[in-house]
Parts: C-alpha cells; sequence; structure tokens
C-alpha cells in the first residue's frame, strides 16, 4: 500500500510520525550527535506506537532517509457496538467496517452508539482517536 513515503532523518521533527519495526510512531523526542571524526551526525529517535502504546528507539544517520507513515484523519460515526467490536461508518464514503472496541482511556470521549469521531486509518489498520462533542 502507499500508506508510506521516505523522509531525510534530519528533517523529523517532535510531535511528527515515523515507522519504527513496521509500527507508525510518534516522535517524542530527537538527540542529534555531532559529526565524528570518521562519520556523520547521527540521530536517536525515541517514539511510542500510535496502535500499540510501546516505546521504541532507532539510531540513524542523519543524512540517511527512514520511512514516514501517511495518516488519513477521518469522520465516521459509532453505527452499533456488538460485543467486543465497533460498527463504524465513514461520513464521507458511508463505507461501514468494524474495529475491535479501544482500551479504556485510550480514547478522549465516551464510546457510544450515535457518537461522531475522529478516526486514523494507517498501514490498513483503523484507530479511534477521539470522540467529537
Amino acid at each position: 500500500m502507499g500508506d508510506k513515503k521516505p523522509e531525510r532523518v534530519g528533517a523529523l521533527k517532535e510531535g511528527r510520525y515515523v515507522i519504527i519495526d513496521d509500527e507508525p510512531c510518534k516522535i517524542e523526542k530527537i538527540q542529534t550527535s555531532a559529526p565524528g571524526k570518521h562519520g556523520s551526525a547521527k540521530s536517536r529517535i525515541d517514539a511510542r506506537g500510535i496502535f500499540d502504546n510501546k516505546r521504541r528507539s532507532i539510531v540513524k544517520p542523519v543524512d540517511s532517509k527512514i520511512e514516514v507513515p501517511i495518516i488519513d484523519k477521518k469522520t465516521g460515526m459509532i453505527t452499533a457496538i456488538i460485543n467486543e467490536n465497533i460498527q463504524l461508518m465513514d461520513m464521507g464514503s458511508y463505507e461501514t467496517f468494524e474495529i475491535p472496541v479501544p482500551d479504556p482511556g485510550e480514547v478522549s470521549g465516551e464510546i457510544r452508539q450515535g457518537a461522531n469521531v475522529e478516526y486514523w486509518e494507517t498501514l490498513g489498520r483503523i484507530k479511534i482517536m477521539r470522540v467529537k462533542e
């Protein structure tokens, strides 16, 4: 899928997104070392997974490329909550699909039938980010 694009490591900023271990992550901290006697400057990127909330780190030269996710931010409506799944309807295409109910505290706002939500789609995965009031 075309859900990612290459980006120069030196151009990344905190608060943006990067793919580490095939997982889209939000960058929390970037530390860049000075160029060494025999090498280029390196950046250490500390990030947290969007879908699994795990911390990840990677060290790469600042002039190398790394993949960043292309995130589609969309609006949907919860049409039903069935056991451990949410039936979500996209408000643009009216397509419906099911996703697992997020863990408590993972989404700002109350997950309920009829609620409008902002959801993110990237790398073939979907996550509800917040309930719109």
